[in-house]
């Protein structure tokens, strides 16, 4: 295996980037891949619908996701 030798100042830098870097992962991990609170398909329509502020194509696009979603019921 070879050697690199850098300069201490340069070291520090990389570490506190790798480790800033490792806990924005972390926290990026823990909130993205929250399941969501529902599995029913008309209960998701129905909140979307509700805000007022979508579309019909909107919504019909959202319902054709939906119904192809294995996940939701």
């Amino acid at each position: 295996m070879s050697k690199v030798t850098i300069p201490k100042i340069e070291y520090e830098f990389l570490k506190k980037r790798a480790t800033a870097y490792e806990r924005v992962l972390k926290v990026a991990q823990d909130e993205l891949y929250v399941p969501p609170p529902t599995r029913s398909r008309e209960e998701v329509l129905r909140a979307f619908r509700g805000t007022r502020r979508y579309s019909r194509q909107f919504l019909e696009s959202v319902a054709k996701g939906l119904r192809r979603s294995s996940y939701f019921k």
